[in-house]
């Protein structure tokens, strides 16, 4: 790769043992379990290869004739996935000899090879069977055709295939009118929005793991995922109330089944690069190139470039960037009998990043359970998982930016020369200098070995609840929640420097500690009659939910060393430097609730929906908010003249 760059002519450890032994113990059980032979074809090694793509465009219709809008079309096997425009259009970028996988609600899934024509027109059946399914929409499930409001639902066979860092993330291309944006970095949280952005404030939709109301960030493994429902519009999120404005997306995870015990394993290694840069000036030809400007302006040219002796030829674009990995493996065991149902399941996953020093692991460990004893149903939902997350100091213009400095870095600058090494340099790190060569671009390099930020998020998840049949067709369910997470971040910067002119600034380090704890406690009412042609559902209830955030930060500088290794506790810095704050912050929601489902003979849908919020947050003439909605529905297709 060539260097240079015309913008300057003037002027990321390893596992630890605890955590490979956590998969350990399935590994084994299924080696020795007989149906190991017959596991999924996804084990083993999955490395992307580089095809040639094909540009393919089309129309998807249904029998009738009708264009589909909306309509999920992803690659089998792979990340890809667009959905159709208004007119049913879609156009894809898909390997050669790829597979197509088109989905939409209410319809058969439906799979078609690409050939060598790029445009494919795909026609799919409708299917009653999907309309007859279950679904869930807040504190009730309901028949797919029986819904009013505008809803989404995810299927998890395809966020699988996805190497996908966290559950919002996998969303991405899987359904209409909802925006995932994400950087791709290690660790980092995809930002979710639901028909647009509604506020200029947190636009995130609310989301809820088994009737916990929580965050799914990367902290929670996809692969527990069973179902996905998004609730789009008011009437189908009302029922959330203030904090359903945005959307509200309900997550269930896996759960056993009755029969003997079955063992999964799944094992994914994924190789990431960037897979084209600039083609850019070595330092020879920038040394030219730099030369002849400044001579043709007039101006003196920069000592070292016209001292240049060819000893150095730095590719910061190589120094900067890395072959990085995804690694992903999963066991579960699950079965059931007698009214019984368990599931047991744990992960591990790993992203090293394609900028240096940057990488994220997770290992996670889940547990469900539900038993059915008369009229009683009880069971569980816990999740627990581990998170760490490291990366260099980024952002702004005191470390630069990492795609912008490997490109505009001069190759006749060393990444590091012990001719380099000052009081304010110690590490001899190469940058721009007055009367050598003027460059303000980062040292990226540098700062990856200066700087550090360390982030890990110990977490609790889960919720646990009995329900009662009063009599038939009326159902109390008392469901209690909790989430509570121990996160930590330490910021270390060393004696160091990293580009020009850069102020002197002594080591330093910043240690922040949270406490987050939430719990849920929720009674409710669900009833389902029907009488003859009139068929009504609901459900009423009363919930409440505290959330507490602890944090404690302190600083210091100055860090001591001990034979060229810095220690890194605040205990460690100079006691005249030290700084140190809290603070304890806690919420209490109260909620009633209630909805009313009304079906005559298949045809006419009638929902009203009603929440009463109120929060400790204001003050007492406004603590409280009503959020009713209304939605009726006529299914033309019963009526005798259709």
């Amino acid at each position: 790769m060539k260097k240079g760059n015309l913008l300057n002519l003037f002027h990321v450890y390893q596992v630890g043992n605890l955590k490979r032994m956590l998969a350990l113990p399935f590994v084994v059980a299924a080696m020795a379990y007989p149906s190991y032979a017959s596991l999924p074809k996804n084990e083993g090694f999955e490395v992307k290869a580089n095809k040639f793509d094909i540009q393919i465009t089309g129309t998807v219709k249904a029998a009738s004739g009708e264009t589909l809008p909306g309509v999920s079309v992803s690659v089998k096997g792979g990340g890809r996935a667009v959905v159709t425009d208004a007119a049913g259009k879609y156009s894809i970028s898909v390997p050669e000899g790829a597979t197509l996988v088109f989905n939409y609600i209410g319809f058969t899934a439906k799979e078609v090879v690409v050939g060598s024509n790029p445009v494919i027109n795909v026609t799919l059946e409708s299917s009653d069977t999907a309309l007859d399914d279950v679904v869930v929409i807040g504190y009730q499930t309901i028949r797919r055709k029986d819904l009013t409001g505008a809803t989404g639902s995810v299927s998890t066979g395809n966020t699988e295939k996805l190497v996908s860092r966290s559950l919002p993330e996998a969303l991405q291309g899987q359904t209409p009118g909802v925006a995932v944006r994400n950087g791709g970095a290690p660790g980092q949280e995809a930002v979710v929005n639901i028909r647009g952005l509604a506020t200029f404030g947190n636009a995130s939709p609310l989301y809820v793991i088994d009737g916990m109301i929580a965050d799914p960030n990367t902290t929670v493994s996809p692969n527990d995922v069973e179902d996905i429902q998004i609730l789009k519009d008011a009437s189908a999120a009302a029922i959330y109330g203030s904090r359903a404005g945005n959307g509200v997306i309900l997550i269930t995870t896996k759960k056993g089944k009755e029969g003997p015990a079955k063992i999964n394993i799944t094992s994914r290694y994924s190789i990431s690069q960037v897979p084209k840069t600039y083609d850019m000036m070595d330092a020879a030809e920038y040394a030219a190139t730099n030369t002849r400007a400044y001579q043709a302006s007039g101006m003196a040219i920069q000592p070292g470039v016209a001292n240049y002796n060819g000893r150095i030829n730095t590719d910061w674009v190589d120094e900067t960037l890395r072959t990085g990995s995804v690694q992903d493996y999963n066991a579960s065991i699950s079965g059931g009998g007698n009214g019984s149902k368990y599931l047991i399941s744990g992960g591990y996953f790993k992203d090293k990043g394609v900028l240096i020093a940057r990488e994220f692991e997770r290992a996670s460990f889940r547990v469900n359970t539900e038993t059915t004893k008369g009229r009683f149903k009880f069971g569980e939902n816990l999740a627990f998982s581990s998170s760490t997350s490291k990366a260099p100091f980024q952002g702004g213009a005191f470390a630069g930016n990492p795609w912008y400095d490997m490109f505009s870095s001069v190759p006749l600058i060393p990444v590091q020369d012990n001719a380099l090494i000052s009081t304010n340099n110690p590490g001899g790190w190469g940058y721009g200098s007055n009367g050598n060569i003027n460059t303000f671009s980062r040292n990226q390099v540098a700062i990856a070995n200066i700087t550090s930020v360390k982030s890990n998020f110990a977490k609790l998840i889960g919720n646990a609840y009995v329900d009662f049949k009063i009599i038939e067709g009326l159902n109390y369910k008392f469901n209690a929640g909790i989430e509570t997470s121990f996160d930590k971040s330490k910021s270390i910067r060393k004696d160091g420097s990293w580009y020009q002119n850069q102020s002197p600034d002594f080591s330093q380090l910043s240690d922040n500690r949270n406490q987050f704890l939430s719990y849920l406690l929720e009674h409710t009412l669900n009833y389902n009659y029907v009488i003859g042609k009139h068929s009504i559902n609901g459900v009423v209830g009363y919930t409440e939910q505290t959330t507490q955030r602890d944090n404690t930060f302190g600083s210091g500088i100055k860090l001591a060393q001990f034979g060229g290794d810095y220690f890194t506790t605040l205990t460690s810095t100079a006691g005249d430097g030290r700084t140190s704050s809290g603070t304890l912050v806690k919420n209490l929601l109260n909620s009633y609730l209630g909805r009313f489902n009304y079906n005559y003979d298949e045809k006419y849908l009638v929902s009203l929906t009603f929440r009463a919020d109120k929060d400790s947050r204001f003050s007492p003439r406004y603590k409280t908010g009503y959020f009713p909605s209304a939605a009726l529905g006529w299914r033309i297709s019963k009526e005798d003249f259709f």
